[in-house]
C-alpha cells in the first residue's frame, strides 16, 4: 500500500463531512478499517474504502437547504489533488490527449479520435463573429459561434445522452476552427494545434503544443465551479446543450472567474517592463496578487504547477524567464504558490499569445467538463433548482 492512497483522520473528516469522533463509530460498526503504519502511532484509512463510505452515506444524506444538492461523477478536488473520474489530471495533461479526456468526462471511456464540425457550420460561425466590432476580444466571438452552432443544429433539442454526447465534438471544433487564424495551420490536426493557430502567429513546437494541450485538460473541469453551476440551472430547466453552454461562457466572464487570467497576463507583461519589486507593491496595493493561492489547493495547485513545468522546456527568453520566475519567488516568501491562471499566463507569453488568450483557452477546456455536467444534469428531475430569496425588502403595504 503506497503513502499517498492512506489517509489521516482528518482528511478523512474533511471528504465525508463529519466530525473525527465519528469516524471511530464508523470503525466500531465495521464501515470503516483502520490501517497500522510501521513507525506510526495515528490510525490512517485506505482511500478507497473512505471513497466507498463516501458515496453511501453522501447519496442519502438530505439537503439541509431548500435547493437540492448537485452531485457528479465527473470531478472530484480532494487530498490536495484534481481527479476525473478518479484519475488525477495533472498527471494525465503531459500525455493525454485533450479529445481523449473530453471523451473521458463525458462517458467513462477514452478514446482520441480527432474533433470535426461540418464546413458549413464553421463557416457560417466564422462570418457571423466577423461582425463584431473591431475592439471585440476574442473572447466575445465565442458566444457568437456556439449561437450559430446550435441553429445549425436540428437535433439540439434531443437531450439523450448518446445525442449530447455525438454533438460535442463539433461544438468544440466550431468553437476553435471559426475563430480567425493568427499563423500558419500546423501539420497537427489535434485540437491544441488548431487553437494554437488560432492564438498565436509563432510556429507551433512540439513544446509549446504539448503545454498547450496540458491546458486544455487540466482546465477542463473543475468540479462545481460558477460557470458549472450555471450550465447545471439552465440544463435542469431542460435548456438544450449550446444554451446551457452560453450559460456557461456568461458565468465565465467575469474577473472573479475565467477573465482573471488577463490580469495576470498584464501583471506578468509589467514585470518586464518595470520589474518585479514595483508590480508587487502595486497589485498588493489594489487588492492582492491575481494567479497565486487557491482556496481548494492550501498546499498549492497542482494545475499550476504541472503546467508551470511543461512551460519551463520553452525557450523563454531573458527578462520573461527573470520576471516568471521572480514572482514566483516574491508570492512563495508570503506563502502563496502559483495557480493554473499563471501558468496559463506564462505559457501564453512564452509562445506569443495576447492577454486574451488565456480565457479562450479557459473557455474551450471548459465546455467539455459542461458537457459532462449537462449529461448528469439531464438525467435529473427537471427544473429542480428553487433558492429561497430571504427577502429583506419593505413589507407589504397594507390594502
Amino acid at each position: 500500500m503506497s503513502e499517498e492512497q492512506l489517509l489521516t483522520t482528518t482528511e478523512v473528516a474533511h471528504r465525508l463531512r463529519i466530525k473525527p469522533e465519528t469516524i471511530y463509530a464508523y470503525v466500531s460498526r465495521g464501515l470503516l478499517d483502520r490501517v497500522k503504519v510501521p513507525g506510526e502511532r495515528i490510525s490512517r484509512f485506505r482511500l478507497a474504502d473512505v471513497e466507498r463510505l463516501a458515496a453511501r452515506t453522501q447519496a442519502t444524506r438530505p439537503a439541509r437547504d431548500a435547493a437540492p444538492a448537485m452531485r457528479t461523477a465527473t470531478t472530484l478536488i480532494a487530498y490536495g489533488r484534481l481527479h476525473y473520474r478518479g484519475l488525477d489530471a495533472a498527471r494525465l495533461a503531459p500525455v493525454t490527449p485533450f479529445e481523449e479526456i473530453a471523451r473521458w468526462l463525458w462517458t467513462g471511456e477514452r478514446h482520441a479520435e480527432p474533433f470535426a464540425a461540418s464546413a458549413e457550420s464553421i463557416e457560417r460561425a466564422r462570418r457571423a463573429s466577423d461582425h463584431l466590432p473591431a475592439q471585440a476580444r476574442l473572447f466575445d466571438r465565442l458566444p457568437v459561434v456556439v449561437a450559430v452552432a446550435a441553429a445549425m443544429d436540428p437535433l439540439r433539442f434531443d437531450l439523450a445522452p448518446a445525442t449530447v454526447t455525438a454533438l460535442a465534438p463539433a461544438l468544440l471544433s466550431t468553437m476553435v476552427d471559426a475563430l480567425p487564424p493568427a499563423g500558419e495551420a500546423a501539420r497537427d490536426d489535434g485540437l491544441a494545434a488548431r487553437l494554437w493557430l488560432r492564438l498565436t502567429d509563432l510556429p507551433a513546437s512540439a513544446a509549446g503544443l504539448r503545454a498547450l494541450n496540458a491546458a486544455l485538460v487540466l482546465l477542463a473541469d473543475h468540479d462545481l465551479a460558477a460557470s458549472t453551476i450555471a450550465v447545471r440551472v439552465a440544463a435542469s430547466t431542460r435548456a438544450n446543450p449550446y444554451a446551457a453552454v452560453l450559460a456557461g461562457l456568461g458565468a465565465l466572464d467575469g474577473p472573479m472567474h475565467g477573465a482573471v487570467g488577463a490580469g495576470v497576463y498584464r501583471m506578468i507583461e509589467a514585470a518586464q517592463r518595470e520589474g518585479v519589486p514595483a508590480v508587487v507593491a502595486e497589485w498588493l496595493r489594489t487588492g492582492g496578487l491575481p494567479g497565486f493561492g487557491h482556496s481548494l489547493y492550501p498546499d498549492g495547485d497542482p494545475r499550476g504547477a504541472a503546467l508551470l513545468d511543461l512551460v519551463a522546456e520553452l525557450s523563454l527568453q531573458g527578462e520573461l524567464r527573470r520576471a516568471v520566475d521572480d514572482l514566483i519567488a516574491t508570492a512563495a516568501r508570503r506563502g502563496a504558490l502559483p495557480n493554473v491562471d499563471f501558468a496559463v499566463a506564462a505559457l501564453a507569453h512564452a509562445t506569443g499569445m495576447g492577454p486574451g488568450a488565456g480565457e479562450v483557452i479557459f473557455a474551450i477546456a471548459r465546455t467539455a467538463g459542461w458537457i459532462a455536467h449537462v449529461i448528469e444534469e439531464y438525467a435529473q428531475p427537471g427544473n429542480r433548482f428553487r433558492w429561497n430569496s430571504g427577502y429583506t425588502g419593505p413589507p407589504p403595504a397594507s390594502a
